[in-house]
């Protein structure tokens, strides 16, 4: 039963028992003070009901206009949401796709219906899905809107560059729900980039500054290579028992990736707090003035990575730490009144790692150049090199 209806029956009913009331008031054979009370009692009841069903009335119709106002200000954001320009995807924490407006799906040459209940990653080449797997895994950990590069297949045709900015939803408890995906084809953007750059700023100035905490892992992919713009980035693999093995330091002005290295596992650390900026690696294969940029940049990286070697090269513990601490000063060194102090500050783990030794081996050495006055320590635990 509608609420019009129910509200015409009120009235009815109300109608029924004031007339009882009239008669029975007005009948000869029944003094009015004997009228029964149930009279009185039905009309006054009535007649709240009837001023109850008023209001109930009169407040929904206003339920109804405030629903008609909420469905067309959804309709106006769906419209926005599915004529956009650039394309659009909502996706669980998983990255199976739930929504995609038309731009996506233009972009991927589906259709929509074809695209929801399909996961993102099927759209991304073999190679580069460990990446995007990792992304996923960090985007469920964080709130940190990202912007992702990576090649995109569509069906039945080609591959295209794409960024990827994605942003994680989450509930009242702090759970991911959903991903929203802003997907751009940056291939022209690209080439066009490619012809402006010029110098080592301008490349730095056009784009994305990305900041990462120290300790925190910084996500590696193949189809890009990280120019520090500030901070150091420890470079690392492992060896088969599980020991990490340091393999560089990239500091400002450096540049490293995956793409460098033939290691099956390669990871990012940073030290402190660094921000860096992304460069494609199919930009550098078109824009010679980027190449001219990073080549003695990758030369540096090159020289470090054999001096790494020569280091781990030493038969001898002793010497292994002295020719590391030669190339962190050289590397990371700042001079001070005290000597040369290294502005990052590297754990016994550390060095350790880059020595190929023990942690309590290097403490032990550590301990004796501070004795013979080699090195110190200053109130932030940053090594001193005096004279070495």
């Amino acid at each position: 039963m509608n609420i019009e209806l129910f509200l015409q029956r009120t009235e009815v009913l109300h109608k029924r028992v004031a007339d009882l009331y009239q008669t029975a008031s007005i009948l000869p054979s029944i003094p009015p003070d004997m009228l029964p009370q149930v009279f009185q009692e039905l009309h006054s009841r009535s007649r709240i009901v009837q001023l109850a069903m008023e209001e109930l009335c009169q407040q929904n119709e206003e339920l109804i206009g405030t629903r008609n106002l909420l469905e067309a200000e959804r309709q106006r954001y769906q419209d926005l949401f599915e004529f956009a320009p650039d394309g659009y995807l909502v996706t669980n924490a998983e990255g199976i796709i739930q929504e995609a407006n038309h731009a996506a799906a233009k972009l991927l040459n589906v259709s929509k219906s074809f695209l929801v209940g399909k996961p993102l990653i099927n759209f991304v080449p073999l190679e580069e899905r460990q990446y995007l797997r990792s992304e996923l895994n960090y985007l469920s950990h964080s709130d940190r809107t990202r912007e992702l590069l990576v090649h995109l297949h569509q069906r039945y045709g080609e591959s295209f560059d794409a960024a990827l900015t994605v942003a994680t939803v989450r509930n009242q408890q702090g759970k991911a729900i959903y991903l929203r995906w802003l997907l751009r084809n940056i291939s022209e953007r690209q080439q066009s980039e490619s012809a402006l750059v010029k110098n080592e700023s301008d490349f730095i100035q056009s784009r994305l500054v990305e900041k990462y905490s120290k300790r925190e892992t910084i996500p590696l992919n193949p189809l890009v290579i990280w120019y520090v713009s500030q901070g150091v980035v420890k470079l690392s693999t492992f060896c088969e028992t599980g020991e990490e093995v340091l393999m560089g330091l990239a500091a400002t002005g450096m540049v490293f990736g995956s793409s460098m290295t033939s290691l099956k596992i390669y990871q990012a650390i940073a030290l402190s707090d660094v921000e860096l900026v992304s460069i494609d690696v199919a930009e550098i294969a078109v824009s010679p003035t980027l190449n001219h940029t990073l080549l003695p940049k990758i030369s540096q990286r090159l020289r470090q990575t054999e001096f790494f070697l020569a280091i781990s090269g030493r038969r001898l513990v002793q010497e292994r730490l002295h020719y590391l601490l030669q190339l962190l000063k050289q590397e990371v060194g700042q001079t001070v009144s005290e000597g040369t102090r290294l502005n990052i500050r590297f754990t016994h783990e550390d060095i350790a790692s880059a020595c190929c030794t023990t942690r309590v081996t290097i403490t032990r050495l550590m301990g004796k150049l501070q004795e013979q006055g080699v090195i110190s320590f200053d109130s932030k635990k940053h090594i001193i090199l005096k004279n070495l």
